[in-house]
Formats: structure tokens, C-alpha cells, sequence
């Protein structure tokens, strides 16, 4: 599986961003796609998480109400849409992949617990 990050850059505080991620190669039934960050000087840390083939979708307290995860499955595509951002949401954005046993299960969000990881793209919030 490869996976394509793109739509990062420099933006003011308060302004919006969205990011896009590509998955192609092999496939799978199930699986989970989700965005982590990692900051200057700081752990990589989870972001967002979509299941492929469900509903469901999860966010860390910190972007929840600003940001926004969803998917375009003809074009095997993850985005992430960021509203109102701030400085401390500057970092590497990556996108990461991981097969699931079912639809219902994706609630992953180690960074242990995905195999395919994007390049990551980087977002640069000015205040």
C-alpha cells in the first residue's frame, strides 16, 4: 500500500487547510485511515480516524469542532478539513493505514497499531 500526503502550507491563525491522502496498491476488505501530527520536539500523536467501509469516524479533543475527516472511496481518498487553525496545530501532518476485522472496527489510534504510513505534509500555522 502506498500513501500519498498533500495539501499542507503556511497559513495565518484562523484560517483553513485541507489536507489529502491517496491509498493505492493493495487492498483490503476493512480498514482504518486516520491523520496523525507530529510537532518540533513532540511525539507523533493521533489526529482523526475514519472506518473505510462505515459510518464512523473519531477525533482527538483538541481538533474536535475545527477539523473534519472524510473520505471519497471511488478515489481512494482521505481529506482532512481544518477550520478556524491555530498555531499549536503547526506540524506533520501523516496519514497512516491499517486492515481491520470489520467495518465497526477502527478505533485505532496508536501509532504502533498501523502498518502503512504517507510521507507526511507539513502545516505551518502563524499566529
Amino acid at each position: 500500500v502506498q500513501l500519498q500526503a498533500s495539501g499542507g502550507g503556511l497559513v495565518q491563525a484562523g484560517a483553513s487547510l485541507r489536507l489529502s491522502c491517496a491509498a493505492s496498491g493493495r487492498s483490503f476488505s476493512n480498514y482504518a485511515m486516520t491523520w496523525f501530527r507530529q510537532a518540533p520536539g513532540k511525539e507523533r500523536e493521533f489526529v482523526a480516524v475514519i472506518s473505510w467501509n462505515g459510518p464512523h469516524t473519531d477525533y482527538a479533543d483538541s481538533v474536535k469542532g475545527r477539523f473534519t475527516i472524510s473520505k471519497d472511496t471511488a478515489k481512494n481518498t482521505m481529506f482532512l478539513q481544518m477550520n478556524s487553525l491555530k498555531p499549536e496545530d503547526t506540524a506533520v501532518y501523516y496519514c497512516a493505514l491499517r486492515p481491520t476485522l470489520s467495518r465497526d472496527s477502527y478505533y485505532f489510534t496508536a501509532v504502533s497499531e498501523y502498518n502503512y504510513w504517507g510521507q507526511g505534509t507539513l502545516v505551518t500555522v502563524s499566529s
